[in-house]
């Protein structure tokens, strides 16, 4: 279930790419299978040791080109990137910053990591769905690592824009999905056997599996009006000094800083 829309971010093979919060790497994935060289970086070791399986499952099945690719999963803060100045060629921060209590701070360091010239992808729960969720259920958000906030367009991309970059688009996203919410928080955000939220899971997962006409059109028509998530596509502006920018530290600075007992990466082994 992909959020971000890769045309929109301009990812291309080769491409060096950041999956800031990636779970348990959809977006890294997809990232992969399009040759990006991509780093997953996420502060949960559960994520990052089963995004290093699902790399290495891929390599098996010929998914991910074993003699160009590049990938690695690693933990850590993403209040302090472990990544050279202008590292990425793409960033991806994905449903992530709405847990993050000094956001600003995470935007920063996103916005640092990223190449002048290089392109973004900040998607977050959208305001008038997450409204929604709030006040039918405390248990969705008060929880360890819950939401600790929710955006407003017009906030989220002045802050991002505060930090030097420029949003250059947005569109909304998963429209079958905000209604599916609203019925798990009017059951309990935990009752997954609940008769009506089972059989509407069922049809998400025919949704994303199958892809069938009639969910998509349906997608389609209801993204504007309750599309559960807000994906917006910022730019790093070029100048002068940054055309002298070096790609070739930008590799160096992504291999050195990985940790390579958190990390795997592919170059026709996994390491």
């Amino acid at each position: 279930m992909l959020t971000v829309d890769y045309a929109r971010l301009g990812v291309n093979r080769g491409d060096r790419l950041l999956d800031l919060g990636c779970g348990f790497g959809r977006h890294a994935f997809q990232a992969a299978r399009l040759g990006a060289e991509v780093v997953a970086f996420d502060a949960g070791a559960d994520e990052v040791r089963k995004v290093q399986d699902t790399f290495g499952a891929m390599m098996v099945a010929g998914e991910i080109d074993t003699e160009k690719s590049r990938v690695a999963a690693t933990q850590g803060d993403a209040l302090k990137l472990p990544f050279a100045d202008g590292a990425f060629d793409r960033v991806i921060a994905s449903e992530v910053l709405e847990h993050i209590p000094d956001d600003e701070v995470a935007m920063a360091e996103l916005a640092r990591v990223l190449r002048p010239g290089g392109t973004m992808a900040v998607t977050v729960p959208r305001c008038g769905p997450e409204f929604v969720n709030w006040a039918l259920s405390d248990e969705y958000h008060n929880v360890p690592g819950g939401h600790v906030r929710i955006y407003r367009q017009s906030q989220l991309v002045g802050r991002l824009q505060s930090t030097g970059l420029q949003a250059v688009g947005s569109h909304h996203a998963h429209g079958l999905h905000a209604p599916y919410w609203w019925l798990r928080c009017l059951v309990g955000p935990t009752n997954d056997t609940h008769p009506a939220v089972s059989t509407y899971h069922r049809l998400l997962v025919w949704d994303i599996e199958k892809a069938p006409k009639v969910t998509r059109y349906a997608d389609r028509v209801l993204n504007p009006l309750v599309g559960k998530s807000l994906v917006v596509y910022l730019e790093k502006p070029n100048d002068a000094e940054a055309e002298l920018f070096d790609a070739a530290e930008a590799d160096a600075a992504i291999t050195n800083t990985v940790p390579t007992d958190t990390a795997l990466t592919t170059q026709g082994a996994v390491a």
